[in-house]
């Protein structure tokens, strides 16, 4: 069963120097080390962030250093695992389209997950940015599919930058005291509603995310009306 491989897009910031660090780390791994291990040790740091943000919610917020960590391992996991199978020419399209898209989907609920519970956020924002970003994964399938474009990056952002920004806003808010103590009330629908410091910051990477959705969908759209035009008899 062949599957006709989506042409890779991905414009983001740090791409260029990424790819050169992923393919140096692959062509050191041990002969033992596998794709399926490097998308284990992922999921390990998807885990890891959501204790990270339960404990630094719960128990201490310099506990947000073990979510910094997860975001590492994470990524050497997530961004490691294709790299190595292309570096060693052991590329399996479709095994590793299906798992790398399911895991995805499933370490996104653990992170978010963590996060809404660790009570530094609103667990109804958490999920709110859950839902877009599934969303927006929902439409980069959909175009592997119908258009053979595999886009990993919108606005030069991708999950590589969003790491980092994270690892920022979790470095900040263990250090800068009045960001830490931050809060502020709103009144939502008539109640009046706290936001911390960490709310603001998932509000404007809600607003972010709904704009690039909004302006993906619109741009597609419009590709696939060219691609797929109404027929002459139908037209009004």
């Amino acid at each position: 069963m062949k599957r006709e491989e989506s042409v890779r897009i991905q414009t983001s910031l740090l791409n260029g120097i990424e790819k050169k660090v992923l393919v140096w780390l692959a062509e050191r791994q041990p002969r033992w080390m596998t794709s399926d291990i490097l998308t284990v040790i992922g999921s390990a740091g998807a885990v890891i962030i959501a204790a990270g943000f339960i404990l630094a919610g719960t128990r201490d917020i310099h506990f947000l250093w073990l979510s910094s960590l997860g975001f590492v391992i994470n990524w050497y996991g997530d961004s490691l695992d294709g790299t190595l199978a292309r570096v060693r020419k052991r590329q399996r399209p479709i095994y590793g389209y299906y798992l790398d898209h399911t895991v995805d989907a499933i370490n996104e609920v653990i992170m978010f997950v963590g996060a809404g519970l660790s009570g530094l956020m609103h667990f109804e924002i958490a999920m709110s940015i859950l839902v877009l970003y599934l969303m927006l994964t929902i439409n980069v399938s959909v175009n592997a599919h119908l258009k053979k474009e595999f886009c990993l990056t919108y606005a030069k952002m991708g999950p590589t930058e969003f790491r980092i920004i994270m690892i920022l806003v979790n470095t900040v808010l263990m250090y800068v005291r009045p960001v830490m103590r931050f809060s502020t009330e709103i009144s939502l629908a008539g109640e009046a509603v706290t936001l911390t410091a960490l709310d603001i910051v998932a509000a404007v990477i809600f607003v972010v995310l709904l704009v690039i959705y909004l302006v993906t969908i619109i741009r597609d759209a419009r590709d696939y009306d060219r691609m797929d035009p109404m027929p002459r008899d139908d037209r009004q």
